[in-house]
């Protein structure tokens, strides 16, 4: 046979093989399809900077999870999948997060994140069963950070829904427990959020301070509108005329930072005890009035006094150094830590083995351990309660967001003390 033909045939046969490999090259090096979050939230409007805190902290958790190698899945091109954290706007609207949903579910997205309002949880919990029920192929589940009316683990709890913040009438509890010691305390006013969330506060503040300190009048009890009310000082007015000596609400955001400068301005020298008065500009906002006043309760502070705390907080404030950045969430970091831990257990991103895996979740990290409860699916951890107090003090190595003062830690209540019972008849898959 002529050579030059044998060469052409040869060069003519690598050339097939070479085409024919090329296919199975591309789809070695493609990297495996991301697993998808979706974090449904407040990115505009009079709450859009607590949307934005949000998004920071799982982020960061993301983040953590992906420079590990990502989720550990059998069958996955280099044993892993990365998550990736999209953002939808609810404008704090429930319209809107419905819609969010939908867009969300759309782009494949399986994972629900949500929090800043009880109202829209609710809304989207209602939205995810009937979706799950209707279209298997879709199932969803919702991871909760701080929806926290206690109804979403109790009467309204679902298979597909997870809290990873404690519920208000455990946060409620774990203030009592520093209310129960205050003597001096006999008059309070009680003011929140005119929605199921601000009511669940003000309703369980009533019964405990009832039980807990039946001494004490309860010189004032009302709601306002949540988001609109742009000037607090006739708030502000009552709460002084009214003699209280402590203030207890539920708010948050703009509505609880508007609230403390206007009592601070209107000269009220009384405590409040607050849900979330750590953070979100409130400290910055009341000032050296509030040194020794304003008290709030938390999963976790910056001042919790242990090597691995302290290590926590500082590799959070490394990776967002502005000062406006400094909102850090623990329970948020153990929320992705036990999907992670969850999808590895399932071995699969299915809905319904993911969330089996994720009622038994039990994760710890920087000295913090976190457990889920099976049977309302409501996530057992320490609660801690703080009050502010200049930075440098005894007890308050760091400060909030650049204002000078922290929270130095008063209470600490341990995850068997801090477990309530639920009334949640869940119906299971």
């Amino acid at each position: 046979m002529n050579p030059p033909f044998i060469w052409r045939r040869k060069a003519l046969k690598f050339a097939a093989l070479a085409l024919c490999a090329a296919p199975f090259a591309a789809a070695a090096q493609t990297p495996p399809a991301p697993i998808r979050l979706a974090l449904i939230e407040s990115m505009s409007g009079p709450f859009a900077n607590t949307g934005e805190a949000v998004f920071r902290n799982l982020l960061w958790a993301v983040e953590r999870v992906n420079a590990r190698g990502g989720i550990k899945l059998p069958g996955v091109p280099g044993g892993a999948r990365p998550l990736q954290l999209d953002r939808y706007d609810s404008k704090g609207q429930n319209e809107e997060a419905l819609s969010a949903l939908r867009a969300a579910m759309d782009d494949g997205a399986r994972i629900v994140l949500q929090g800043n309002s009880s109202a829209t949880a609710a809304a989207l919990v209602d939205a995810i069963e009937k979706n799950n029920e209707r279209d298997p192929s879709r199932r969803v589940i919702f991871l909760n950070y701080a929806a926290v009316d206690p109804v979403l683990t109790n009467e309204r709890c679902s298979f597909w829904h997870f809290r990873f913040d404690a519920h208000a009438d455990m946060r409620v509890a774990a203030l009592m427990d520093v209310v129960k010691d205050d003597a001096t305390l006999k008059r309070a006013y009680l003011i929140g959020q005119d929605y199921s969330f601000g009511q669940a506060v003000l309703r369980e503040t009533k019964r405990q301070l009832g039980v807990q300190r039946p001494d004490v009048e309860i010189v004032g009890d009302e709601l306002h509108p949540m988001g609109r009310v742009k000037d607090f000082a006739p708030y502000a007015g009552k709460i002084i005329a009214s003699g209280a000596q402590a203030v207890f609400t539920g708010n948050w955001g703009n509505d609880l930072t508007l609230l403390v400068k206007a009592a601070r301005e209107g000269g009220f020298n009384g405590t409040f005890y607050t849900f979330y008065g750590n953070a979100l500009g409130a400290p910055a906002a009341i000032g050296d009035a509030g040194i020794g006043r304003v008290i709030a309760v938390a999963d976790w502070l910056p001042n919790v006094q242990t090597a691995q705390s302290e290590a926590f907080y500082r590799a959070f404030r490394a990776r967002f150094p502005k000062p406006a950045d400094d909102y850090v969430h623990m329970r948020m970091q153990l929320l992705v830590e036990s999907l992670a831990q969850s999808i590895e257990r399932a071995g699969s991103v299915d809905a319904v083995a993911v969330a089996r895996a994720l009622e038994q979740a039990d994760v710890s990290l920087y000295g913090q351990r976190g457990r889920m409860r099976a049977a309302d699916h409501q996530f057992q951890q320490q609660l801690v309660v703080g009050v502010m107090d200049k930075q440098g003090k005894p007890g308050v190595q760091f400060d909030v967001e650049g204002s000078g003062y922290g929270f130095r830690v008063i209470k600490t209540i341990a995850p068997e003390r801090a477990e309530l019972p639920t009334t949640c008849k869940m119906k299971r898959i």
